[in-house]
């Protein structure tokens, strides 16, 4: 019976991060996602009561993958800018894999006050201590420009995510259709780095 369970579990999980993906929360049907799974609407409603929570389901499977990869490059002893180059390209990666990750976050940021708590509560939410520490010692070696750590993780950060919560407006704003705004966000994976490492490097 468990594996049964777990089986159902696995599949409709799989379905609904395809139809997600595909739609976003807000297009998504739970009788798309039960014929997805093959299995019944009751059913569905069984393991997730509601569209909610299902899509909090699958959410939380992909921070568990994601979360880890990210607190790793950030307290590795990787150099500053390998660093910056890693996390960026880990993160946007996996974002074009998940689309429809930062807009669910941006949602419950605003719906849920209680969201932010409760995911930098989450076991393997990302620690940033040793990367603002060295980002501290560059500046203090003269390798980069004087530069408040807070503030270099939030420009790094907003570059990241903002292509993918702005989808739509950017797209109407740079009159690109979908293939070729992936295309831009996919260049996103270098272009990001360069442009931070080259706003703070110190000219020799």
């Amino acid at each position: 019976m468990e594996n049964k369970t777990e089986n159902n579990e696995a599949k409709i999980l799989n379905a609904a991060k395809n139809i997600f993906q595909q739609k976003g929360m807000t297009g998504a049907r739970m009788q798309e996602i039960a014929d997805k799974a093959g299995i019944n609407k009751a059913l569905l409603h069984y393991y997730y009561r509601s569209k909610q929570l299902l899509f909090e389901a699958v959410f939380n499977q992909a921070f568990k993958i994601i979360a880890p990869k990210l607190g790793a490059v950030l307290n590795s002893d990787l150099p500053l800018f390998d660093k910056i180059k890693q996390f960026t390209q880990g993160y946007i990666s996996f974002v074009i894999e998940h689309p429809y990750l930062p807009g669910f976050i941006i949602h419950e940021l605003n719906q849920n006050p209680e969201f932010a708590q409760q995911l930098t509560k989450k076991k393997h939410f990302p620690n940033i201590q040793k990367f603002q520490k060295q980002i501290e010692q560059a500046v203090k070696m003269g390798e980069i420009k004087p530069i408040s750590p807070n503030q270099l993780f939030v420009n790094i950060i907003s570059l990241t995510v903002f292509p993918f919560v702005g989808a739509p407006l950017l797209k109407g704003m740079t009159n690109l259709n979908d293939a070729a705004y992936n295309d831009l966000l996919s260049s996103r994976k270098t272009e990001v780095s360069d442009f931070i490492i080259n706003a703070i490097k110190q000219e020799k």
